[in-house]
């Protein structure tokens, strides 16, 4: 068995990167189940509100960030 040490194996052998559309998959569940806690009663008021706003708002841009990237890059 000619397995490489932990240390020395690349993150590309690993072969459990995601594609730009599993990525994308990822980030609207993510959006999805961050809208349905921001419409939960009393959520969306005071400083947990904010911070799903805030986090909503940067799933969204990386949501759009995946898809606006040429494919090739």
């Amino acid at each position: 068995m000619s397995r490489r040490p932990e240390s020395e194996r690349s993150d590309w052998t690993d072969l459990d990167l995601l594609t730009r559309e599993e990525a994308h998959g990822r980030l609207l569940a993510e959006i999805a189940e961050t809208e349905a806690r921001l419409a939960e009663p009393g959520t969306s008021d005071g400083a947990e509100g904010e911070l799903l706003q805030s986090r909503l708002r940067a799933l969204r841009e990386a949501a759009e960030d995946l898809l606006d990237q040429p494919k090739g890059k």
